[in-house]
């Protein structure tokens, strides 16, 4: 039986009935497109299913737990697979491990064009085939059109689920091709009641569903990282220093994405309203609408070129720096 939070169950429930040969399944990042995308092709594979999802039980579950069902693929960039265990192709793997590239961070149209032999191929089960596309706005370009063309005229005995918390940046055609299934946010007392069912405790949950803007999902990542409360808590003062604290071993996006919210914070206080991401008596003295501003629009500057292989190091300590003047500046 499916183990998904309250509501992304009942968005499952109500999805399996419905008929279609693609569903586009968008939402903010953090609400469980993933996790819901999943459950959804498995409880479609199932040779036992419910009207709760899939049995967990019979092999067709059993291979997709294990990473080898026969009629099922998931289209992902290289470093999603690898974070979420699962197998690259063999042409992948081999010039990976021979290092003649890096890890793609978007999905590679080598990897469209398997799938599509894959869609071609006869089926082993009786309950037809399944493509999951996570996260769908990481198709370039060619991968985007030559997927289109396959929406378009869709193979047999084949659906489709793209994930997405950036549908805006796919095709409209892409878009217009598949049905949609919007999720909807958890209320706190849900998302605090199984973010304890997860064993974190009642004082992070809070703390820690506060510091993801409401995203149980991203709580539990920042949880299960290590990220404690009273870090969380304390970094606006470390900045105002100049220390980067726990963000030394944070990634790039992660950083920024923290820095952001500081920042989105800084000026809601600074325009008289409640901050959404930090506690109000965690943030330093209140600093200049003007120069917060000017720090947004750097912050978003720097969003478009995250991804771009710079010296982790340096660019840090850059953006500490930054911050640093940003938060001193009465």
């Amino acid at each position: 039986m499916s183990t998904l939070a309250p509501w992304l169950q009942t968005s499952l429930e109500n999805l399996l009935p419905r008929a279609g040969h693609a569903w586009l399944v968008q939402g903010s990042s953090g609400l469980g497109q993933y996790e819901l995308s999943l459950a959804l092709a498995q409880g479609w594979l199932c040779s036992a299913p419910t009207p709760q999802g899939a049995c967990g039980q019979c092999a067709s579950c059993h291979g997709i737990a294990v990473r080898v069902h026969a009629d099922f693929r998931v289209l992902m960039p290289e470093t999603e697979l690898m974070e979420r265990a699962w197998p690259l192709s063999e042409k992948a793997e081999k010039e990976i491990e021979d290092k003649k590239r890096k890890p793609s961070r978007e999905i590679r149209v080598d990897a469209l064009r398997e799938m599509l032999d894959f869609c071609h191929m006869t089926r082993s089960g009786e309950r037809g085939k399944v493509v999951l596309i996570y996260p769908a706005e990481q198709m370039n370009t060619v991968t985007a059109n030559t997927l289109l063309k396959t929406l378009e005229e869709p193979p047999p005995d084949t659906r489709f689920i793209l994930a997405t918390s950036a549908a805006h940046e796919l095709l409209p055609t892409i878009r217009s091709r598949c049905l949609v299934f919007t999720l909807n946010w958890p209320d706190t007392v849900s998302a605090l009641a199984w973010l304890g069912e997860q064993s974190v405790p009642s004082a992070e949950a809070v703390a820690l569903l506060r510091a993801a803007g409401g995203r149980a999902h991203d709580a539990l990542a920042f949880f299960n990282d290590g990220l404690k409360a009273k870090d969380w808590a304390g970094l606006p003062k470390l900045l105002l220093r100049g220390e980067a604290g726990w963000l030394v071993d944070a990634a790039p996006a992660m950083v920024l994405s923290v820095l952001q919210k500081l920042c989105h914070d800084m000026q809601a206080v600074a325009c008289g309203s409640t901050p959404r991401y930090f506690d109000a008596t965690d943030l330093p003295q209140q600093t200049g609408l003007n120069t917060l501003s000017l720090w947004s629009r750097e912050l978003m500057d720097s969003a478009r070129t995250v991804d771009h292989p710079f010296n982790t190091g340096l660019l840090l300590q850059a953006w500490v720096s930054r911050a640093q003047r940003a938060l001193n500046a009465a």
